[in-house]
């Protein structure tokens, strides 16, 4: 486990009671039910968060477009680290993540939902494009060469490793799975377990605005 996985899991068992058994920062892709479990898990981390995570990036967007860790329109962004063809958490921490967002919008809020891929092999923009726009019309997908994303993965604390394929050949991997939140400017305020509903994940990102 990582510093950031081991951080994670004690501040959360100190400060936030479970409310699903085998809570996780981390999640091995086979079943996928417990992970659609609904279940309301009290507040992300208080900020400011305790321990240091993010930072710089050099990504390809699904049109093709450089991006970083950056809102080039000064918006604050939700942002996972998945693939396209996860059929476990990520079916369960993206849809969250564009609710949570259409929630905020309707307050007047813009939030940007971001997806980074763990499979820059088989997650083409053209692929990535296709996901996020089923998803939600303002999520960016990123992608870039292997080492730039796992460059992305290791400032973010991010692991990811393959475990099987599936039954077309895909390669099946267990992956990081808390929701970042980032300032315009690519600072990240605090992580959201995907296991809280959009209208929690929605009040907890108001009070960082």
């Amino acid at each position: 486990m990582t510093r950031l996985g081991r951080l994670l899991l004690g501040l959360t068992l100190a400060a936030l009671p479970l409310a699903a058994a085998g809570a996780h920062d981390k999640h091995l892709h086979g079943g996928g039910e417990a992970a659609k479990t609904k279940a309301s898990m009290p507040a992300a981390l208080p900020g400011p968060l305790p321990f240091k995570v993010g930072g710089p990036f050099d990504l390809v967007d699904h049109d093709g477009q450089t991006r970083g860790e950056t809102d080039p329109e000064g918006q604050h962004q939700l942002l996972f680290f998945g693939y396209a063809s996860c059929k476990a958490i990520c079916d369960v921490a993206l849809p969250r993540m564009a609710e949570t967002v259409d929630l905020l919008e309707e307050d007047g809020t813009i939030v940007r939902p971001v997806f980074i891929t763990v499979d820059p092999a088989n997650d083409t923009p053209a692929v990535l494009k296709e996901a996020t726009q089923a998803l939600h019309p303002r999520m960016i997908g990123l992608t870039g060469s292997p080492e730039a994303v796992e460059a992305a993965r290791q400032a973010f604390q991010v692991e990811a490793s393959q475990v099987s394929r599936d039954i077309k050949g895909r390669p099946i991997y267990a992956h990081g799975s808390f929701i970042y939140l980032l300032a315009p400017d690519g600072e990240v305020l605090t992580l959201l377990p995907p296991v809280l509903g959009p209208d929690r994940m929605a009040e907890i990102v108001e009070k960082y605005l």
